[in-house]
């Protein structure tokens, strides 16, 4: 914890009070606490549409225009055997209301006619904003907040008994939601995400991933919704199960929906849809209800399996974890992890100056190299006094994302920076750090407990560092103390203790090996972390030294070593420790790694020669590339644009412009799409690669347009793309916008809630030969297909792809579209198919 300063103690803190939950009745506190079933309604979207209510508007103004009909609806449900029933406020945020009404008439109205239904407990439905967060897109993250906020003190304020914020695909606009209602509401909140076939939302959250980082964070339930039917789900869910601290609710889509005269129907039945909930049921699953497709009928089913049933043991893990938003890094009892230390100034004369200069390209590149060489959290530190922090920490967390999906460790002594860092990060941050001080405990506990997050607890107080294995315990039992006072997991404190160098006091390694030993030893399940590098101050050959005692601290029981993962002699230290301690199961991961190792000693053990360099870059790193063709690929593979105008403008040096373009940006942008296809690569990587693409072909356009445009860029045809009346989501639309701009397309973007005329229209004034249609939401599919059936009529020629969360390659056919894309990579596949 480099450059600490005296804490503020002024510094605002009423949003980390403890929270204080009102529950409505003993049942729902057993609920809460995993002793009782809970019973969810189904589809509300289904039953408006099938009753001709939903299409062409919005739902939820049905609140105030049809309420009797709403109120029937959730009747039904109450008497299939609900226990809850949700308002009809899917989207009931001010933006997507527009004048229409406001966010409080409509929750009033809403939960109103549920009152009516006699149900016995009333959620307030929070659905997804319709954007994208920042930084893939325009939404800011307080913006989202705002925005849940007043939906959250709407639905309080109009007598609902909890929330439900369901159908979320990202992450970060979840935990917008649940802050929101955490922050303004004393009402429980459950919340649940969406995940498409590969386990994954489209963001690459998995369900371990929103687990630890919803239920940390105080969701009092998390599950999964929509998207997939019931068998489906199930592996999920068992993904789910062991991570979360909180009951896990489940509500699945009746399977496949497909359209029949015009009406959307399900392909899955009560029954078998029940005998899936059965299965989750006996898995640990407490809250069970129905998403897209399911009729009372479902509910009915539901409600016939909780008869004489008890809810089943379920075993939580308490291992230490923490998120990034597409990747769990966890450690059973026994395993270790490495921490990059290489985001950091201290001592790092370039890592100042790109800090200094706002060359985050170079911060980016530790952060990759970081990631390559094996390190599992990245540290990251922007402490200078020079630098606005808490600017550049938020900066370079949001960077980070685009290049590597390790979970983050936010390194910073002021308490402001380290609240914004972890407040809008999406997923659980190590929090670095705290210490023995009181002043310390009572500022940066409540940020750690309010966002869930794990801490790193120096042993330090207002005495200073203990010199004593005995003294550093003693400062540790003060932090534990306090942690479990707060109600921080003893798995999420990790007690640093503090490594000192041995060139001035060589009693110093004895010293923290033993208050190691002694930690895990007096304080059952903390975990423990060290800065190794320190130990070797002042000393020649400094790798031998730490790897050295590296060895020693893990055989006294560390957990966590803070180290530079690109020393290889630190990584081979760590690697074998694995296969020692039992980790590495049958060395599996060691042999891979080393059995080619060209550096390795011989069986014998004789010495490297006399001078020989100590290798640098992990097992499996790949060459560092030469030409500036391979630094292009290598830059779009990375996500880094910073660098991409200087090593273009070298490829441009020996080739033409359609070399740069045809050889190298799009050959790299056929890799990602590869690398996204094969889950090796998330949204998250694809957008930085793609905007370090762009920059690729603005550098080309530029030095195009400067040598008087002797050579014409090719143009690929124009693509209209749209969301489609009635349906105001448009984030995988511009998802797609901005990737087939990429590959050189002419992309005219009629933006979202689209009337079929106006779509005919753009088509039929350009001679657009082919149009991507997107929809979210089951109700606005008719809209789909309406749009498809006047495009055949008015503009034969044009060829349509359909995508969204609904949508599957069946639903597509049903609709008569040309083309199903799963996402955006398989759109630009298709564009090139009929465009060329």
């Amino acid at each position: 914890m480099a450059n600490a300063k005296k804490l503020d103690c002024t510094w605002p803190k009423a949003r980390l009070e403890p929270r204080r939950l009102r529950v409505a009745d003993d049942y729902l506190q057993g609920v809460l606490d995993g002793k009782n079933f809970l019973v969810f309604d189904g589809a509300m979207g289904t039953q408006l549409q099938e009753r001709g209510l939903a299409a062409g508007e919005l739902p939820e103004l049905l609140c105030l225009t049809n309420p009797e009909e709403v109120t029937q609806i959730h009747a039904a449900y109450v008497a299939a055997g609900a226990d809850v029933v949700t308002t009809n406020t899917f989207g009931a945020n001010q933006d997507k209301l527009g004048t229409a009404a406001t966010v409080e008439e409509i929750f009033d109205a809403a939960v109103a006619c549920a009152r009516r239904s006699g149900a016995r407990y009333v959620a307030a439905d929070i659905g997804p904003t319709g954007q994208l967060l920042e930084p893939m897109g325009t939404l800011p993250f307080d913006d989202a907040y705002e925005l849940f906020a007043r939906q959250a003190r709407a639905a309080t304020a109009a007598g609902a008994d909890l929330f439900i914020i369901e159908t979320m695909a990202d992450l970060a606009e979840a935990k917008a939601a649940l802050l929101a209602v955490v922050e303004n509401s004393d009402l429980p909140a459950f919340v649940t995400m969406t995940f498409a076939e590969d386990g994954r939302t489209f963001l690459g959250t998995t369900p371990e991933v929103a687990a630890v980082t919803l239920s940390s964070l105080g969701a009092d339930a998390v599950g999964i919704n929509c998207s997939l039917g019931p068998d489906d789900l199930v592996p999920l869910v068992e993904r789910m199960l062991p991570w979360a601290k909180c009951p896990v609710m489940v509500q699945a889509n009746a399977g496949l929906p497909r359209v029949e005269d015009g009406v959307t129907v399900f392909d899955v039945h009560p029954g078998e849809y029940c005998e899936a909930v059965r299965v989750m049921l006996d898995a640990g699953v407490t809250i069970i209800g129905g998403c897209c497709g399911t009729a009372p009928a479902y509910t009915r089913g539901e409600r016939g399996l909780l008869a004489g049933r008890t809810p089943a043991t379920r075993k939580v893990r308490d291992w230490f974890a923490v998120a990034g938003p597409q990747r769990l890094m966890s450690l059973a009892p026994g395993q270790v992890g490495v921490i990059g230390e290489r985001i950091n100034p201290t001592g790092k004369k370039k890592m100042k100056e790109a800090l200094r200069t706002g060359n985050h390209d170079y911060v980016m590149g530790e952060a990759i190299s970081q990631t390559e060489a094996g390190a599992q959290i990245l540290d990251v530190n922007a402490g200078l006094p020079e630098i606005d922090e808490r600017a550049v920490m938020m900066r370079l967390v949001s960077e980070l994302q685009g290049v590597t999906t390790l979970p983050l460790q936010i390194d910073a002594a002021d308490p402001e920076v380290i609240e914004a860092a972890v407040r809008s990060y999406p997923g659980k941050a190590l929090i670095n750090s705290t210490n023995g001080k009181r002043e310390t405990l009572d500022t940066v506990l409540p940020i750690a407990k309010h966002y869930g997050c794990a801490i790193v607890g120096l042993t330090l107080d207002e005495k200073g560092i203990p010199p004593t294995a005995e003294g550093r315990l003693a400062v540790a039992r003060k932090i534990v103390a306090a942690t479990d006072a707060i109600g921080i997991p003893r798995q999420d404190v990790v007690i640093d203790c503090l490594c000192m160098a041995a060139s001035t006091d060589q009693t110093a390694p004895r010293a923290i090996l033993d208050a190691i030993s002694a930690v895990k030893r007096e304080l059952p399940g903390v975990r423990c972390v060290l800065g190794v590098s320190n130990i070797s101050f002042g000393l020649p050959f400094r790798p031998l030294v730490n790897g050295t005692f590296l060895a020693g601290a893990f055989a006294a029981g560390l957990d966590l070593a803070i180290i530079n993962p690109l020393v290889q002699r630190m990584m081979d230290v760590v690697n074998s420790w694995r296969v020692l301690s039992g980790e590495d199961e049958s060395a599996q991961s060691y042999v891979a790694g080393y059995v080619n190792r060209s550096d390795a000693l011989p069986a014998g053990g004789t010495t490297p020669p006399a001078g020989q360099p100590a290798a640098v870059s992990g097992p499996t790193s790949a060459a560092a590339p030469q030409t500036p063709e391979e630094e292009a690929r290598a830059l779009v593979l990375a996500g880094r644009k910073g660098p991409m105008p200087e090593v273009i403008s070298r490829v441009l040096a020996e080739h033409d412009v359609m070399y740069a373009i045809s050889e190298v940006l799009i050959p790299a942008l056929d890799e990602v799409g590869i690398r996204f296809e094969k889950g090796t690569f998330f949204l998250p990587q694809l957008m930085a690669s793609a905007e370090a693409a762009k920059a690729g072909f603005e550098t080309i356009k530029a030095a195009n347009a400067s040598a008087g445009a002797d050579q014409a860029l090719p143009q690929k045809g124009k693509v209209v793309v749209c969301t489609v009346h009635g349906d105001i989501h448009d984030i995988g639309k511009n998802i797609v916008r901005m990737l087939l701009e990429n590959y050189g397309y002419d992309v005219l973007d009629l933006g979202r809630d689209v009337p079929p005329e106006a779509v005919a229209d753009a088509v039929v004034k350009d001679h657009v030969e082919l149009v991507g249609l997107s929809a979210l939401m089951t109700a606005t599919v008719p809209a789909m297909a309406e749009t498809i059936e006047l495009l055949h009529e008015r503009a034969p020629w044009c060829k349509t792809i359909v995508g969204g969360a609904v949508l599957n390659p069946e639903y597509a056919k049903m609709v008569g579209a040309d083309y199903y894309a799963k996402d955006a990579t398989e759109t630009a596949r298709i564009a090139a198919e009929v465009l060329g």
